[in-house]
C-alpha cells in the first residue's frame, strides 16, 4: 500500500477469538470491502513495489490510483480496533493494553514489511493509532466524530491526505461502532443508496470546480479539490457495494471477495513477496509494461484467492492474521 484506507441470511459464521466474550458473527460487509479494498491496492501499487518505489511509465488506474484502497483500510482500520475494544472489555481487566499490544505488534511488522516495500502503510497505521485511536478510547463517542468531522476535511485542506486523514477515518470508524451504526450495516438497502447517490453528487460538483479551476490556471486548493474528488468517488464505490450486498448479487460478491478479506493482512504482506519474485527472479516487466502488470496482479489475486478458500475451509482465520491475534492477547489462539 502506498503512502500517496436485514441481517446476513447465511448462518453466523463462528467468532473470531480475539471475540472471546461477545460471541459476535463476522460481519460479511466488512470482510467484503476489505477484499475488495485488498485488490485496488494491489493493481494500485505492484509496478512501485516492482520497481522499488520509483516513478512507472504507466499508472494502472491513473490519478486514482492511490485512493481507491488507502481510505477503505484507514475507514475498516478504526472500525476494527472499536469491535476489538468491545470484545476486550467484555474479556479482560485492562483492555486498552490488548489494544497498545496489538498497535506494537503492527508496528513491528510493518517496519519489517518495509524493508521490501518503502512505501507500506501498516508502520503508519500503527503509529497514528498510538498517537490518535487509542486516547480516543477515553473519550465520549461524540466528541470522537467531531475530532474526525474536524481532521478529515482539515487534512485535505493542509495536505490532501496522509496521516492527518488516516487520523481522521480512524475516528471515523470508531464513531461507527460506538454510535450501533455497524451493528445495521447490512440491514438497510436505502440509506446506502441515498448516501451513495449524495457522494456522487457531490463528486460531480468537487470534479466540475477541480476542471474549472485547472481551466483559468488557479491552483490554490486545487490537489485538496482533486483529494476531496477522490474521496467522495471512495464513498460511492463502498456505498455501491453495501446496496448490491442486499441484492441477489450478495452470494457472488461474498464468494469472490469476503475470502481474500479475511486474509487482508495475509495477503498485503505476501503479495509484496510474490511481486518482488515475479518482478527480480521471472524477470517480468511489471514497471514497464501496464499489460504485464495486469496480468500479474490478476494471477496474484486469482492465487490468493484460491490460497484462502482453501485455508479457511479448517481455520478461522490467516496464518499472519492469526499471528497477531496471538501477540494481541498474549497466549496462543486456537487455530480452527
Amino acid at each position: 500500500m502506498s503512502r500517496e484506507h436485514l441481517p446476513s441470511a447465511s448462518p453466523p459464521q463462528r467468532p473470531p477469538h480475539d471475540a472471546p466474550a461477545s460471541g459476535r458473527p463476522r460481519i460479511v460487509a466488512l470482510d467484503v470491502l476489505r477484499g475488495f479494498a485488498l485488490c485496488e491496492i494491489l493493481l494500485a501499487n505492484i509496478q512501485l513495489m516492482a520497481t522499488g518505489g520509483s516513478a512507472v511509465a504507466v499508472q494502472p488506474m491513473g490519478d486514482w490510483d492511490p485512493w481507491l484502497g488507502l481510505p477503505i483500510f484507514s475507514l475498516l482500520f478504526g472500525i476494527g480496533f472499536a469491535l476489538l475494544l468491545d470484545s476486550a472489555a467484555g474479556g479482560v481487566a485492562r483492555p486498552r493494553v490488548v489494544l497498545l499490544r496489538r498497535l506494537a505488534a503492527l508496528l513491528v511488522i510493518g517496519l519489517l514489511h518495509m524493508l521490501l516495500w518503502p512505501g507500506e502503510i501498516l508502520a503508519d497505521y500503527a503509529v497514528v493509532g498510538m498517537l490518535v485511536l487509542l486516547p480516543s478510547t477515553w473519550l465520549p463517542r461524540w466528541a470522537t466524530a467531531g475530532l474526525a468531522a474536524v481532521l478529515i476535511p482539515g487534512a485535505l485542506v493542509l495536505s490532501g491526505g496522509g496521516p492527518l486523514l488516516i487520523a481522521g477515518l480512524f475516528l471515523l470508524g470508531s464513531a461507527l461502532v460506538r454510535y450501533k451504526v455497524i451493528e445495521r450495516i447490512e440491514r438497510s438497502t436505502r440509506g446506502p443508496i441515498l448516501l451513495g447517490l449524495s457522494f456522487a453528487v457531490g463528486l460531480a460538483a468537487a470534479l466540475w470546480v477541480r476542471d474549472s479551476m485547472r481551466a483559468v490556471g488557479t491552483t490554490t486548493y486545487l490537489t485538496s479539490m482533486s483529494s476531496l474528488a477522490d474521496l467522495l468517488l471512495v464513498g460511492v464505490y463502498v456505498c455501491g457495494l453495501l446496496a448490491l450486498l442486499r441484492t441477489p448479487l450478495r452470494p457472488v460478491l461474498r464468494f469472490v471477495l469476503a475470502p481474500l478479506g479475511r486474509m487482508a493482512l495475509t495477503h498485503y504482506l505476501g503479495a509484496t513477496l510474490l511481486v518482488l519474485a515475479a518482478a527480480r527472479v521471472l524477470g517480468l516487466p511489471i514497471g514497464e509494461s501496464l499489460t504485464a502488470a495486469y496480468w500479474t496482479a490478476g494471477v496474484i489475486l486469482a492465487a490468493q484467492w484460491l490460497f484462502s478458500a482453501l485455508w479457511l475451509r479448517r481455520h478461522r482465520q490467516g496464518p499472519l492474521e492469526w499471528l497477531w491475534r496471538w501477540a494481541t492477547w498474549g497466549h496462543r489462539p486456537s487455530v480452527s
